[in-house]
């Protein structure tokens, strides 16, 4: 009984984690990444849909990204929806391809980014926390209707404490090592 508990924690303290890793990996670090465009959202045949079903996006140099729609009619819809985003890059459009030039990053823009990165890795903290506290409530509730002892309540509580600081220490080491990326000039 506690090790289901303990196993729906851990695969919600995992989905922290997998949010995490999604909002780091579309930071801008001055280096071309094709996951920088993956929540950008393209309108066409009246509908909206993410930019990897319309196109491939690749990296033919380091500060530059290529994006190859499936549907050369699609061009100016894709380049409509980068100008939208709050990317900041523009479009070079030459009928077939659109390239995205990646400028190199001021040392204004990297402190703000490692900011950014510092939050976003404080709200997965925080998420993994409630998750403990939610799942320290339900043990607790097992205890006082008398379906667990004293001593698994207690086994319960030091094995959920080992998960939460594994999974801390997981988003901390992501949050590290992106932001070495970022300051990396």
């Amino acid at each position: 009984m506690i090790l289901d508990f303990l196993t729906d924690g851990e695969k919600r303290m995992r989905g922290a984690i997998k949010s995490l890793e999604e909002d780091l990996a579309a930071v801008r670090t001055g280096r071309a990444s094709p996951h920088l465009l993956d929540k950008l959202v393209v309108e066409l045949y009246g509908a909206e849909m993410p930019l990897n079903q319309v196109a491939l996006v690749s990296v033919p140099e380091p500060q530059q990204l290529g994006i190859r729609p499936f549907d050369l009619g699609s061009l100016k819809a894709i380049e409509r929806a980068i100008n939208k985003s709050d990317l900041g890059l523009t479009p070079n459009n030459d009928g077939k391809i659109i390239r995205l030039n990646i400028p190199m990053l001021t040392e204004e823009r990297r402190r703000e980014l490692r900011k950014h990165i510092g939050g976003r890795v404080e709200e997965a903290r925080v998420a993994i926390r409630n998750v403990r506290r939610d799942v320290l409530t339900d043990l607790r509730k097992l205890k006082e209707e008398s379906a667990i002892s004293e001593d698994e309540f207690k086994k319960g509580e030091v094995d959920l404490q080992k998960l939460t600081d594994k999974y801390v220490g997981e988003a901390d080491d992501l949050g590290k090592k992106k932001e070495a990326e970022v300051m990396e000039v």
